[in-house]
């Protein structure tokens, strides 16, 4: 389980692909720290295990899944990248409860800047759609922020300081795909009231003889 409150932002050093495996080495001196073989990191908001750790870099491997559903098939050599290590136990809970689990990716419409804060505002497809309410709780590349707003199809952001300076958000621009996890509360709420809908009932007798 991740909180989305980015610890430091690393640097991508190595983009190896073997096979069906693509292999990363990132540069994290704070999350390596206390980082041993088979922890879990979450980069970019993406949950995955360190496989190799050396003075302040760490190793990832990603298989196809993670390649198809998520943005980090799209980093190469400098690529920087969100880091958060597993939550441990008795820490303060400062964002919102996250799998790591990336629900799909969506892209940078526009970025304003203000004087010292800014507002994102990215697309929204029709199957994360309905997880997204304004004042509720969304990851974007690891990040837990509160939806500003949400239209039909997007949905905006609004970053303080303290987020632009500490995660990569500051330098998305329109065009840039981002990782998205919905709250997954709305996800088990969703399945566990969907019985109880009459279009579910309807379906179900349907299929009966």
């Amino acid at each position: 389980m991740f909180t989305g409150i980015v610890e430091e932002v690393g640097e991508v050093r190595e983009v190896v692909a073997d096979a069906d495996v693509v292999r990363l080495v990132i540069s994290g001196p704070v999350v390596v720290a206390d980082t041993r073989h088979g922890d879990s990191i979450a980069v970019n908001g993406v949950c995955l295990t360190a496989v190799d750790v050396t003075g302040t870099s760490f190793a990832v491997e990603m298989m196809p899944e993670t390649l198809r559903r998520s943005s980090l098939a799209e980093v190469s050599t400098g690529s920087r990248v969100n880091l958060e290590r597993a939550m441990s136990n008795g820490q303060r809970f400062g964002g919102h409860i996250m799998q790591g689990h990336v629900d799909g990716t969506e892209s940078v419409i526009s970025h304003t800047s203000g004087e010292r804060t800014a507002e994102i505002r990215f697309t929204l497809s029709e199957g994360l759609a309905r997880y997204v309410v304004e004042k509720g709780s969304i990851a974007v590349d690891g990040v837990s922020l509160t939806v500003a707003s949400v239209e039909a199809d997007s949905f905006t952001v609004a970053l303080i300081p303290t987020t632009l300076a500490d995660t990569n958000l500051a330098a998305r621009g329109p065009g840039d795909r981002v990782n998205i996890e919905v709250d997954v509360l709305a996800k088990y709420v969703e399945r566990l009231v969907s019985g109880y809908l009459p279009a579910a009932h309807a379906q179900e007798g349907g299929g009966r003889s």
